[in-house]
């Protein structure tokens, strides 16, 4: 005969366990969302740790660079008048042809370059009026130096001004993302992103999701932000 399987019994005098309540679930849903805000929290803080020590030792260096002796000069100016040769004369139908030949020239390539051009126009010089040819412009940047070039339209030589960054003068321009690259401008935002991640996370953390807590956050930032917005206007 075949066996058969009764249906499980609670014992004798034991009651079956409710179903929990949509209250009784709420405080373990929060639980789960703690320990998820705690692991992002610690993640983002050991990338944050990494690249903001980097940020932090440059940034004492240069609030104390009087104390430390470094060189207080951030640039060192040059100013000269680069030939061109005669097949560039010929070649340099646009802005952009002599942007890319001044790339290669000064060892600036893969880096952005900002381009100006102005039409000719009629100007006065002693007390004539002359027409001045177009003028291309040039601002060519990088960390280690920047680079701002001027040329008039049919002249065989450009005038160039370069800038060479002296270390301070590098740690500065890397502060503020000066002639860096598109990866260096990532990085940096992932800092501020990082910052502005560690704050929310950190805030929900000590609210521990506590609505009197969470109702103080909200008040604290709102009051934040009018304070920046009225010290904003009233600039």
């Amino acid at each position: 005969m075949p066996a058969f399987r009764t249906p499980a019994t609670c014992p004798p005098g034991a009651r079956a366990a409710p179903d929990r309540t949509p209250a009784q679930r709420a405080p373990r849903r929060s639980a789960r969302f703690l320990r998820w805000l705690r692991k992002i929290h610690l993640y983002v803080g050991l990338w944050g740790a990494a690249l903001g020590f980097l940020f932090g030792a440059t940034g004492i260096l240069l609030n104390h660079r009087a104390v430390l002796n470094l060189p207080v000069e951030k640039v060192v100016q040059k100013s000269t008048q680069f030939p061109l040769p005669d097949p560039a004369l010929r070649s340099f139908k646009t802005p952009e042809d002599m942007a890319r030949w001044l790339q290669a020239e000064l060892k600036f390539e893969g880096l952005q370059t900002r381009i100006k051009a102005d039409p000719a126009k009629t100007v006065t010089w002693a007390d004539r009026e002359v027409t001045q040819p177009a003028r291309w412009t040039f601002n060519l940047q990088s960390p280690q130096r920047g680079v701002n070039a001027e040329y008039y339209l049919g002249n065989r030589f450009i005038k160039v001004e370069t800038q060479d960054a002296t270390p301070i003068g590098t740690l500065t321009r890397l502060h503020m993302s000066v002639g860096v690259s598109a990866f260096w401008v990532l990085l940096s935002d992932t800092i501020a992103g990082g910052l502005i991640v560690l704050s929310v996370t950190g805030l929900l953390l000590w609210s521990r999701l506590h609505t009197i807590r969470l109702s103080a956050v909200c008040v604290s930032l709102a009051a934040l932000l009018a304070g920046i917005w009225f010290m904003w206007t009233a600039i």
